[in-house]
């Protein structure tokens, strides 16, 4: 009889899922529309003709490497292969964005779904180092997983068409790999996750912080002790109790979740921490939902379960689907078994089963590329050096950490990056130079402002500082204290042979761009 009851439970076979689904899928709707937003705003500066990285550039140099276009498609499937005009990528982002929003209304189907899949995957396989990061492919994969939550056709948002149990399951395995890989690297890769102080830094050390994170920073270190500890919980204990019975589930869940709001409200980590929150969703039931969510929608649910039939292609597909996964699955669990743990790591070409991991190592000190230019004649120390101010990263010492996320800098993340590394590993930042010395309008809309909004500077360069949060209530009511280390570029001016030989070789700009 104890058998019966525990055989019940797993089978789940008084849950419905129909809340659960329309939850999920609005969330999704909304990163979707955030994602595409970001690339309608900053692809053509970032990867455009006339862009730091240019696409065109980059698709040559992978048709060297592999033979050809077609192979080139195998390896990095994307529609800008057909065409990467300027106008493409900002209309197929503008695509996206519209299409997302109709999924954030409550229309959705696999169709629909995978458009948006694969118009988001176009960019993040020729995206280069901008689309580098985790929470891209976690998009995409959790992405490709919702698609098979909806009818083929039908678009409304309670349809006649149960969403397949196995679908959740392997949302459910997302979560699980997620977490359990973001936590695993963290003990394998730096003492101070072991021993809990790693806190003390995080917060003044991330990419970007926003406004609560100088005040969590400065937070008791036994408070920081304590949320250290949480976070081994959130990321290495519950992880493994969301395949359970209900009620132990619904609380794998809850503390999943929390520990992302918590990290939202701490931070600005793009869409990562929302992207997360869509595969821990499936740790409820409508039986959740319907004490939170409004009546109407309670209601609907319910109407729909008792009128709905079976999809057996849509219980086939799905089915299929888990299979594949299943399979693919096998390089990112020995990956997380591993000593060599790698993170953020994709598979197969489609990036449909990853490796995912954050914050492995956690920096001690905060360091910030700062460009620089003067209208002087001599770019010594006597000149007077105006900085470029960024969107997200801090350069003035009064100025608050914005609220960013889920939003993405892209531009600000790369220097977050470039500042832990040398020009030579990011050389891109010398186009950037280039276009700054020539006001280029692209290259500016990455930043807050121009500092010289009538007439180029004659000098750039870029400056290696340590920051560190001023205490809250310092009589000058900075946010920032900072000290200058050393030029990481020294100044250039627009007539500087040697950058005009790097750029043209490296194919940025052309000899008659020079004269």
């Amino acid at each position: 009889m104890e058998s019966e009851r525990w055989r019940r439970l797993l089978s789940e076979a008084d849950s419905t899922y129909w809340l659960t689904r329309f939850v999920i899928l609005r969330l999704l709707g909304f990163i979707y529309a955030i994602a595409f937003l970001v690339a309608a705003n900053q692809i053509v500066p970032l990867i455009g003709e006339h862009g730091l990285r240019p696409l065109p550039l980059f698709l040559e140099h992978v048709r060297e490497a592999l033979g050809s276009s077609f192979a080139g498609f195998l390896r990095l499937p994307s529609l800008f292969w057909l065409d990467h005009s300027d106008t493409t990528l900002v209309l197929v982002a503008w695509i996206g964005f519209g299409l997302s929003c109709l999924v954030l209304a409550g229309y959705a189907n696999a169709i629909l779904l995978s458009l948006l899949w694969f118009l988001y995957l176009s960019f993040v396989h020729l995206g280069q180092e901008w689309y580098g990061y985790g929470w891209e492919v976690q998009l995409l994969e959790t992405g490709f997983l919702a698609i098979f939550l909806c009818p083929l056709l039908d678009a409304r948002p309670f349809t006649r068409r149960a969403p397949p149990l196995v679908i959740f399951w392997l949302f459910r395995a997302l979560i699980f790999r997620i977490m359990v890989g973001s936590g695993m690297i963290k003990i394998r890769g730096d003492e101070s996750w072991r021993d809990l102080t790693a806190l003390y830094y995080h917060f003044e050390t991330q990419p970007i912080p926003n406004g609560l994170s100088r005040w969590v920073h400065f937070l008791p270190r036994a408070v920081l002790r304590g949320g250290t500890l949480f976070n081994h919980i959130a990321e290495l204990a519950a992880p493994w109790f969301v395949f359970w019975p209900r009620s132990v589930r619904y609380i794998a869940g809850i503390i999943i979740i929390a520990f992302q709001i918590v990290i939202i409200l701490s931070g600005n980590l793009s869409f990562l921490n929302w992207v997360t929150i869509v595969p821990a969703l499936a740790c409820f039931d409508d039986r959740a939902w319907a004490k939170i969510l409004p009546r109407s929608l309670t209601r609907r649910a319910e109407q729909a379960a008792k009128s709905a039939t079976v999809s057996r292609p849509m219980q086939r597909t799905a089915w299929v689907v888990a299979a594949i996964v299943a399979v693919l699955s096998i390089q990112p669990v020995l990956n997380v078994l591993s000593a060599h743990q790698i993170m953020n790591t994709s598979f197969d070409p489609l990036d449909l089963v990853n490796t995912y991991g954050a914050f492995g190592a956690v920096g001690k000190e905060r360091f910030n590329v700062v460009f620089e230019g003067t209208d002087s004649y001599f770019p010594d120390e006597t000149a007077t050096w105006k900085p470029y101010p960024y969107k997200g990263l801090p350069v003035a010492l009064d100025r608050r950490p914005p609220q960013i996320a889920p939003y993405q800098l892209r531009l600000d993340w790369q220097m977050w990056f470039a500042a832990m590394g040398t020009p030579a590993e990011y050389p891109w930042t010398l186009n950037l130079v280039w276009k700054l010395l020539h006001n280029d309008p692209g290259a500016l809309s990455l930043f807050a402002s121009n500092p010289f909004p009538d007439r180029p500077p004659r000098y750039v360069r870029a400056v290696w500082y340590r920051y560190k949060f001023a205490p809250p209530g310092n009589y000058d009511r900075r946010w920032w204290e900072r000290d200058e280390k050393q030029i990481w570029l020294p100044p250039f001016s627009a007539d500087d042979s040697a950058l005009i030989k790097f750029l043209r070789r490296a194919g940025w700009i052309e000899k008659e761009k020079t004269r």
